[in-house]
């Protein structure tokens, strides 16, 4: 099994990778589908399912979906072109996508949300159609978005789960498991990282991995600093009021003071944390890591080993995103990186264990350190559920992106204290996510149905 660290970081943009990147990169993907048919569109519609309809509003799901039927896609995402498409279509009730004529459509009646059971494949499923000129049928694709910004037809999906597609195999460490990535790792003399890089070299050349990864670090970098920058509410109507800045200003007022407590670095690792997702819930943007809700936990963990770690190395953030990429796949592999099917376990947790792997490495940790750091990590998030207020990714999404940060970087010092050897392997705690993930029942799976979505005034 392969996931380029490609895939498991990916330049988008707020407030959800599973349902505003995903439903935009899904329609764009039906758009190529409808350029090579032989039929000739004259309108669309799509509806939404499941986790998507309930909480789409809240996570700008309807406005993606648009945008998406228009050809916008997250990697290219222009926000002034995109409020200015928005108007046009919602004037003229058309789209125009890039090598498709005029398309009949109205958001207000061709996009509809469905309240009943959700979709067989997936919590987070759409449908989208393509009609001929008497309003009739003509193509239409069952899509489901599996978290992170990944999205599958029924078909892809069904194919997944009968085993028919497990990734790329064609790689020297086709590692499936922790215990199989431990196993080549030992047997190689290699680093997580540099297995994972190799595997990398299959698909691009060394500069070509090097920019991309360089890129990927610019984008969260930049993305802290302006989270720390802005001021006033977030939009969404819960009047959440942004902190990074006041934060911010306040550590800086306290640096050098001899009173200032040790456990105040506890409030620099929230504070980048805290500002990623602070921009997401704007609707800035962001990467995936492993989704949107939970992006704020692998950069605020390299932001804190750069500034605060004697000895740290911008030349080794490569190290540290290719470790992380490699336990992130491996929760996607073998349970979810997906909130709407095994709840924020699934989230921040994956993004605590990718974090705090890639930390243990870069601090000189051994491939069973970083194991350790990835499990313990996981373990202590196990069984926390989705439940946005208002399905909105602010309450309590933006504070868990800190705790989830500081519990990272806790999980790799504990690691590197010990030898490797630990009693529950990080493969048991994957599994343990996917069952507990299996049990827990909807309403805590990002649905806003239970849990602080129904004990929290929304207004």
């Amino acid at each position: 099994m392969f996931l380029s660290v490609f895939d498991m970081f990916k330049v988008g943009i707020g407030p959800s990778s599973s349902h505003t990147m995903g439903p935009m990169v899904a329609a764009g993907r039906f758009l190529d589908t409808l350029r090579h048919s032989p039929f000739h569109p004259k309108g669309l519609k799509a509806s939404l399912h499941g986790s998507l309809a309930f909480t789409g509003v809240g996570h700008a799901t309807d406005r993606a979906t648009v945008l998406g039927l228009a050809g916008f896609q997250p990697e290219t995402y222009d926000n002034d072109k995109a409020e200015a498409a928005l108007a046009a279509i919602r004037e003229t009730k058309t789209v125009t996508p890039p090598g498709l004529p005029e398309l009949a459509f109205d958001p207000e009646k061709d996009l509809s949300f469905d309240f009943g059971p959700a979709l067989p494949g997936h919590a987070n499923g759409m449908i989208l159609k393509a009609t001929d000129a008497e309003g009739d049928v003509i193509l239409e694709e069952t899509w489901y978005s599996i978290g992170g910004g990944f999205v599958l037809t029924a078909a892809e999906l069904a194919e997944a789960a009968s085993g028919g597609a497990r990734g790329r195999a064609d790689v020297p460490w086709p590692f499936e498991t922790a215990a199989e990535m431990l196993e080549m790792a030992k047997r190689s003399g290699l680093s997580i990282a540099a297995m994972k890089r190799q595997n990398e070299l299959k698909l691009r050349t060394a500069a070509e991995i090097d920019r991309g990864i360089n890129r990927i670090w610019e984008v969260m970098s930049a993305c802290i600093d302006r989270g720390m920058k802005g001021e006033g509410i977030l939009p969404g109507g819960l009047k959440v009021r942004r902190r990074a800045r006041g934060i911010h200003e306040a550590l800086i007022a306290e640096r050098g003071l001899n009173l200032a407590p040790p456990h105040t670095i506890n409030d620099w690792m929230s504070l980048y944390a805290m500002a990623v997702n602070e921009e997401n819930a704007a609707g800035g943007q962001v990467v995936t890591a492993p989704t949107n809700g939970a992006a704020g936990v692998v950069p605020a963990v390299i932001r804190y080993w750069l500034d605060h770690v004697p000895g740290a190395s911008a030349t080794k953030v490569g190290d540290f995103l290719l470790t992380a990429a490699a336990i992130g796949g491996l929760c996607k592999h073998n349970a979810s990186i997906s909130g709407a099917e095994c709840g924020c376990q699934a989230e921040v947790g994956s993004a605590a264990a990718m974090a705090a792997a890639g930390l243990c490495a870069v601090l000189g940790g051994t491939p069973e350190q970083v194991e350790n750091a990835a499990e313990i990590a996981l373990e202590h998030h196990l069984g926390m559920t989705c439940d946005p207020v208002k399905g909105l990714v602010q309450v309590p999404c933006i504070e868990r992106n800190g705790l989830g940060a500081i519990k990272a970087v806790s999980a790799a010092s504990l690691a590197l204290r010990g030898d490797g050897i630990h009693l529950v392997s990080l493969d048991a705690c994957i599994e343990t996510m996917r069952q507990t993930g299996h049990d827990m029942h909807e309403k805590y799976k990002e649905t806003s149905l239970g849990g602080l979505a129904v004990n929290v005034p929304n207004c």
